[in-house]
C-alpha cells in the first residue's frame, strides 16, 4: 500500500509523455470509496421475502432484469473511479518558450530656459527653434523604445516633473507637447535638473539606470552644482549622457519689434562643453555636441544604440486540462442509475 502511495505521489514530478495528474493525492480516495460501497452494498442486500429451501427456484433461469438489479451498483462504481481522476485533474503539459523583456529605466531632461527660441535648427527646410527640434528627436526615440520605463523632467531656473516613469508611451508624448518655453521662470539649473532627474529613477529595482540631459546653455543658478548632482548619480548607478544642443559661434534668434512682429536678431549662446563632458564622464556616459537637427537625430540614435533594452528567454509551461472527459461520463452513469432504479429496475422495499 505504501509503494502505491508513493508512486501516486510521483506522478506529478514525472509525468509520462507529459501527461499528468495536478492533484495525483486525489488518487487515494477511489478504492478506498469503492471498497467503501461495496461492503455498504453488501449490508443492506438483504432479501424482502424469505425462503425456508431454494429447490422450488432450482429450474428458473434469472432474467436480464434479475441480473441487472444485482450488478447495478457497477454504473456507480465506475462513476467513482471516474469522479476521482476528474478531481485529480489530468493534463498534458504543453512546452511553449517566450522571450521577455527587461527594460531598463530612462529619465529625459530637457532645458526649458528663453535661449531654446533660438532658431538654428532646420527641419525639412523650415527653420525650427530648438525646443521643436528636440521635440520632433525625442519622440521617435521615445518611439523606438520596448519595455523601456520613461520619465521626463523640463528645467530652466528650477526643475519640473513632466512625466513620472511610465511605459505609456503615448501618455508621455502628450505631456512632453505641453512643455512650452516660459514655463517656468528663466534660468539654467543643470544641477537641480540632474538631481531631479537622478530622483525620478533612484528607488527602481531596474539595474540599469539612464538620465539624457540636454541644455544649450552653462549653469547659472540652483541650489546643486552640476558635479555634485553627477557625484550623486554615480552612487545611485545612474549613468548619465549629456547633449549640448545649439551652433556655435551667433545664432538667430526672434524678438518682437514694436509694431508686434517677429525679427531676427544674432545673439550668442554658450554651452558648457566642459562640465557636460565631466558628468558624463564621471557617471560612465558620453557627452555629445548637437549643432543641428541631423546631428541632433545622431545623437538620439547612437545613445539608443548604447542603451539597447537586454532580452532574457524564460520557459513558460501551457496546460491542456483532461477533466471533463471523466467528469461527463461520471455524471451520465449516475444520472443512468438514478433512472433505472426509479423505472425498469425498481424493486419492491
Amino acid at each position: 500500500m505504501m509503494d502505491f502511495v508513493k508512486r501516486l505521489l510521483t506522478l506529478k514530478a514525472h509525468p509520462i509523455s507529459d501527461f499528468m495528474f495536478k492533484d495525483p493525492i486525489v488518487l487515494i480516495l477511489i478504492p478506498l470509496l469503492v471498497t467503501l460501497l461495496i461492503i455498504k452494498e453488501r449490508k443492506t442486500s438483504v432479501p424482502s421475502v424469505r425462503f425456508s429451501t431454494l429447490t422450488l427456484f432450482s429450474g428458473i433461469t434469472p432474467s436480464f432484469r434479475t441480473i441487472a438489479v444485482k450488478y447495478i451498483v457497477i454504473l456507480r462504481i465506475i462513476a467513482i473511479i471516474l469522479l476521482g481522476l476528474a478531481l485529480a485533474r489530468p493534463q498534458q503539459r504543453l512546452d511553449m518558450t517566450t522571450v521577455e523583456t527587461k527594460g531598463i529605466d530612462i529619465a529625459l531632461a530637457v532645458d526649458l530656459s528663453t535661449s531654446m527660441f533660438a532658431e538654428d535648427f532646420s527641419i525639412k527646410g523650415k527653420r525650427q527653434n530648438r525646443l521643436d527640434a528636440v521635440k520632433a528627436v525625442v519622440r521617435d526615440f521615445i518611439k523606438n523604445r520596448e519595455g523601456d520605463r520613461i520619465a521626463m523632467v523640463a528645467f530652466a531656473a528650477r526643475p519640473y516633473t513632466a512625466s513620472p516613469l511610465t511605459t505609456d508611451y503615448a501618455y508621455l508624448l502628450e505631456n512632453m507637447d505641453r512643455l512650452k518655453i516660459g514655463m517656468i521662470e528663466d534660468g539654467t539649473a543643470i544641477g537641480n535638473a540632474l538631481a531631479a532627474a537622478v530622483n525620478r529613477i533612484k528607488d527602481t529595482k531596474s539595474l540599469s539606470k539612464v538620465v539624457i540631459l540636454l541644455t544649450d546653455g552653462i549653469n547659472n543658478t540652483g541650489t546643486i552644482s552640476p558635479m555634485m548632482a553627477a557625484e550623486a548619480a554615480r552612487a545611485l548607478n545612474t549613468r548619465v549622457y549629456t547633449v549640448g544642443a545649439g551652433s556655435k559661434g551667433p545664432v538667430p534668434y526672434p524678438m518682437k519689434d514694436p509694431f508686434g512682429n517677429t525679427v531676427y536678431q544674432q545673439i550668442r549662446s554658450d554651452v558648457d562643453d566642459e562640465t557636460l563632458t565631466s558628468i558624463a564622464k564621471l557617471t560612465g556616459g558620453q557627452y555629445f555636441r548637437a549643432t543641428d537637427f541631423a546631428s541632433l537625430k545622431k545623437i538620439y540614435t547612437e545613445i539608443d544604440k548604447l542603451e539597447k533594452t537586454s532580452f532574457e528567454e524564460k520557459r513558460f509551461f501551457e496546460y491542456k486540462e483532461y477533466f471533463h472527459f471523466f467528469l461527463i461520463p461520471a455524471l451520465l452513469l449516475l444520472l443512468l442509475e438514478i433512472l433505472l432504479k426509479n423505472t425498469f429496475l425498481r424493486t419492491m422495499p
